[in-house]
């Protein structure tokens, strides 16, 4: 029984809803057996929460093959995996499609984040 409940446990941390109070997210769109999400899961994926970025933006993972979910029926769907869109408030606002390498999937994620309103805090 102690295995199960752990086993419970441990599969419940991968649908965790995000955390309420943020108000910009970034959403990865990933499918089982996509290579390039497990690349990114390797490279980006231990750090993202760290970072200025996964601060402001923090990763949710949307698989693609289970129903879109509610909160997001003003974002559109993609096929391509992985996807990453930059919603605020519900919004989309912007989107990279595919995962482009370590080094360059930065300067891209930066120019996503430039789209964000300015925070207060970095002004």
């Amino acid at each position: 029984m102690t295995k199960r409940l752990l086993a419970l446990l441990f599969l419940a941390s991968f649908v965790a809803p995000v955390p309420t109070g943020f108000a910009a997210q970034m959403l990865m769109l990933e499918q089982p057996g996509c290579v390039w999400c497990a690349r990114f899961n390797e490279e980006i994926a231990p750090a993202w929460p760290q970072t200025p970025e996964g601060q402001r933006a923090p990763l949710r993972r949307i698989d693609i093959t289970e129903p879109w979910p509610d909160d997001l029926e003003g974002v559109s769907r993609d096929i391509m995996t992985p996807t990453f869109i930059l919603v605020e408030d519900g919004v989309e606002v912007a989107r990279l499609r595919g995962y482009p390498g370590d080094e360059f999937f930065w300067f891209r994620i930066g120019e996503l984040m430039d789209g964000l309103p300015k925070d207060d805090k970095t002004d």
